[in-house]
């Protein structure tokens, strides 16, 4: 995913995005563009110490268990969380950086807020 140089961060309106930025934007917007992967992000953002096993978030959704997985690893794919395997479990965290990328194409004001938006995105799979 290339996040850095021209236009990796700038608010819409003030420049063009970059194709290539877009593509990569366009991914985790879509992510998000789901009721279900949009309330699995926030519940897992919301957790205690900002990550959350499938078993803490499984009970919240009339869904089954490999349907919450696929969300999961959209959302993963996306570039929005990250993963650890811990036995059998596996935890999620939101990854920073690719919400603050998020942010900050929507508003001129995030970078000051959220630090710095071009920060690397790690564990997107294309």
């Amino acid at each position: 995913m290339s996040n850095q140089g021209a236009g990796c961060c700038t608010p819409l309106g003030t420049e063009p995005i970059p194709e290539d930025r877009a593509s990569d934007l366009a991914r985790m917007f879509k992510a998000l563009g789901d009721p279900a992967r949009l309330r699995m992000l926030s519940l897992i953002a919301a957790h205690e110490g900002g990550e959350s096993c499938v078993c803490d978030i499984s009970p919240a959704f009339a869904l089954s268990q490999p349907t919450i997985s696929h969300h999961l690893k959209v959302l993963r794919e996306a570039g929005l969380l990250d993963s650890e395997r811990r036995g059998t479990w596996v935890y999620y965290r939101v990854i920073p950086s690719a919400l603050a990328q998020l942010a900050a194409v929507l508003s001129p004001e995030v970078d000051g807020v959220l630090g710095s938006a071009c920060a690397p995105v790690v564990g997107i799979v294309r």
